[in-house]
């Protein structure tokens, strides 16, 4: 594939679609929403970072993980390790049984800190764990299973059992876990108070940039050739086992890069709001993140940011209004999603809104006889400037 200047790019309809995004996470909303709310659309974008993984794990890939909240707890956990250490100074916890603990520890009659936290008194540390614990889980679980080529169901299956068994793990442990509350009253992040509004819109801007970086990570992925064996397996496993190349290698990368992602938004999550409970690890909260992917969806990378904003601002709002009824809305919301418009927003905006942009600006639309994707799928070939980045089209059995 030819390489081309970042300005090209950029005036591209793919990078059109990109700049649409950052202008309303950058520009419009910051502008329109006072401090509390931004706050809330930051948590909300916390959630799009397991999307953007589930779309190169379940879409690209075909491997559906019910326990994506599984990654997105142990970055977030591992974040608040961290913050809650800096606020159990001997002289915060003067009052205390044992001075220099976490409170729940010293509630639990702990008497020294357990040598598993020893290592989050370093902020360098806790960076590399809130990506390297989720990965490291990911990696031993897809070692597991795709080497005995565990998949499909039964794949689901496993994955939403190991989130039920770490959220009764940190229950039960609740004088190292802080238990069915979670790790609480995180106050300051080297020295510097989270908890006011100019923290919190920084913190804003902070989860945006790294929100986009997982994106182009993403679509860095998605239009290399790993990409394309990606959605090959999807398709045709075994004529790519066939071929030669290592599927478990393949899906355990894939597995590993989403966890990736979901460890990072959970320790945006556990900035911004505060806290990290066992709640946002066990099976519902893994269900509602795959809701969040098929909403959006599951082939567009870009559908899934839209899709986990929408869904959790639907969620805050019908839910204010009519708190026992939402999880009703939930559960019609992914039937009809999933009856009615399988790809998603992504999906309808392709069928209708792409051709009225044809119409509106003149493009000619995508050649879609079979004599002209050959030349579309060559190696050396350059994306036309009407390529959809919302559904990835290449088809491997007519390659």
């Amino acid at each position: 594939m030819k390489s081309s200047s970042p300005l090209k790019w950029f005036g591209s309809r793919e990078g059109l679609y990109y700049l649409a995004l950052a202008c309303l996470l950058v520009v419009i909303l910051p502008l329109a929403l006072d401090p509390f709310r931004l706050n809330m659309v930051g948590k909300y974008l916390t959630y799009a970072f397991v999307a953007i993984g589930l779309v190169m794990c379940w879409g690209k890939a075909g491997i559906l993980s019910l326990g994506q909240g599984v990654f997105f707890g142990l970055g977030g956990y591992c974040m608040a390790m961290f913050l809650k250490l800096e606020a159990s100074t001997p002289e915060a916890t003067a009052i205390q049984s044992t001075p220099g603990i976490p409170d729940f520890m010293d509630w639990n009659q702990l008497t020294e800190l357990p040598w598993f936290w020893e290592p989050f008194h370093s902020f360098s540390f806790t960076l590399i764990a809130v990506i390297g614990v989720p990965v490291l889980l990911a990696f031993v679980i897809g070692f597991a299973m795709f080497t005995r080529r565990v998949g499909g169901v039964y794949f689901a299956i496993i994955t939403q059992a190991i989130a039920a068994i770490l959220t009764i793990l940190i229950i039960g442990q609740q004088g190292y876990t802080g238990g069915v509350n979670g790790i609480t009253d995180l106050q300051t992040l080297k020295g510097w108070d989270i908890r006011t509004d100019e923290a919190r819109t920084t913190l804003y801007f902070v989860c945006v940039g790294m929100l986009f970086l997982c994106l182009f990570v993403a679509r860095l992925v998605q239009n290399r050739k790993l990409g394309r064996i990606l959605v090959a397996m999807n398709a045709q496993e075994m004529r790519v086992r066939f071929s030669g190349y290592d599927v478990a290698a393949f899906k355990i990368f894939v597995f590993c890069l989403a966890a990736a992602f979901a460890g990072i938004g959970g320790a945006m999550f556990t900035l911004i709001v505060g806290f990290m409970s066992p709640s946002f690890i066990g099976i519902v909260a893994s269900i509602e993140m795959v809701i969040f992917c098929a909403l959006g969806g599951r082939l567009s990378i870009l559908g899934a940011v839209y899709g986990a904003l929408l869904v959790n601002a639907a969620k805050s709002g019908f839910s204010e209004s009519f708190p026992e009824l939402w999880p009703f809305a939930m559960g019609a919301l992914f039937i009809g999603v999933v009856l009615a418009f399988p790809n998603g927003l992504a999906g309808l905006y392709r069928s209708y809104v792409m051709p009225l942009e044809e119409r509106l600006f003149k493009r000619k639309a995508p050649v879609a006889n079979a004599t002209a994707e050959p030349s579309a799928t060559k190696p050396g070939a350059e994306k036309a400037d009407d390529y959809d980045p919302m559904i990835n089209t290449y088809c491997p059995e007519k390659s």
